[in-house]
């Protein structure tokens, strides 16, 4: 599916493969519906939306259902390394609760029990179990990608074949979402943060102390996928990352020739796009990738 359209970014970060490139037309199409004003976004207009007759329905894969497998793994395992180490635990707890008890006997004699008791539980509540930050990120991935399922599931009403958690053919990675439409072919992938992306002096968007150049390239290579799994349908598979819970800079940001989005805006902005798929092509390339793809989890 390779384009022979100029390649409209300046940096080096130009998908490989299959996926076709966006086009100018292509990235203004996108964000010429990613205005500043949510409302008037969520709304739209009757006379913008293509007509579809036909409600496509495809179903594979359950939303976040490998990134919940991986975090249940993660937190199973750190559960029985855990209780591993119980005994200490209790030994050092059961420690503390009696020195607290006996400096509390020095200080007065009723302040004993009372001292060594809340000694106790604070060494308890310290040493108790807690998942490490990897595993909790698995699990705020599997919350988001539900999210973005939501958002996307009244779309199938308007002609769109969505689909959830597919596992890559001869690769490890997974698609979050494959969405089929009238508006063409997207992978998303649906990102879970905190807090605000940002851009440093040099154009790279950070999430924290994290870039995210990763995340788009692996994006990228996703659709690349896709691209060489599915039949050619004559247009763009488009990368997209959506985000939940952070702010976007400007509300919208295309990095690497892939647009980030706010993910409450996805549902709007897929419905505005120009029609390029015809009914029975949507449905057709749905059903091929459902015979293609694999559930992930």
């Amino acid at each position: 599916m390779a384009s022979s359209r100029p390649w409209p970014f300046d940096d080096n970060d130009r998908p490989s493969g299959s996926v076709q490139p966006l086009s100018q037309a292509d990235l203004q199409a996108i964000l010429a519906h990613l205005g500043d004003d949510p409302d008037e976004l969520q709304a739209g207009t009757g006379t913008d939306r293509p007509v579809v007759a036909v409600r496509v329905r495809t179903s594979v894969g359950r939303p976040g259902g490998s990134a919940q497998a991986r975090w249940r793994r993660a937190r199973a395992a750190e559960w029985a390394a855990w209780t591993r180490t119980l005994p200490w635990r209790i030994a050092a707890t059961l420690g503390i609760g009696a020195g607290g008890g006996l400096l509390g006997s020095l200080l007065a004699s009723r302040l004993g029990l009372v001292l060594g008791g809340l000694a106790a539980v604070a060494a308890g509540w310290g040493l108790r179990f807690r998942p490490s930050p990897g595993a909790v990120a698995w699990r705020r991935g599997a919350a988001g990608e539900r999210r973005t399922a939501r958002l996307l599931a009244p779309l199938e009403w308007h002609g769109w074949a969505v689909l959830h958690d597919l596992a890559v053919p001869g690769s490890r990675a997974n698609l979050d979402h494959l969405v089929i439409g009238p508006g063409g072919v997207f992978v998303i992938d649906s990102k879970q943060y905190r807090g605000r992306l940002r851009l440093d002096p040099t154009g790279r968007l950070w999430h924290g102390r994290y870039p995210l150049a990763p995340t788009l390239r692996a994006v990228g290579f996703e659709a690349d996928q896709a691209a060489q799994v599915l039949p050619d349908p004559g247009v763009a598979v488009v990368p997209i990352v959506a985000v939940h819970g952070a702010q976007v800079p400007w509300g919208k940001v295309v990095m690497s020739g892939v647009p980030v989005v706010p993910a409450k805006r996805l549902p709007s902005m897929l419905r505005k796009l120009p029609a390029v798929l015809r009914p029975e092509q949507v449905a057709w390339l749905a059903e091929r990738a459902r015979l293609h793809f694999r559930p992930a989890a």
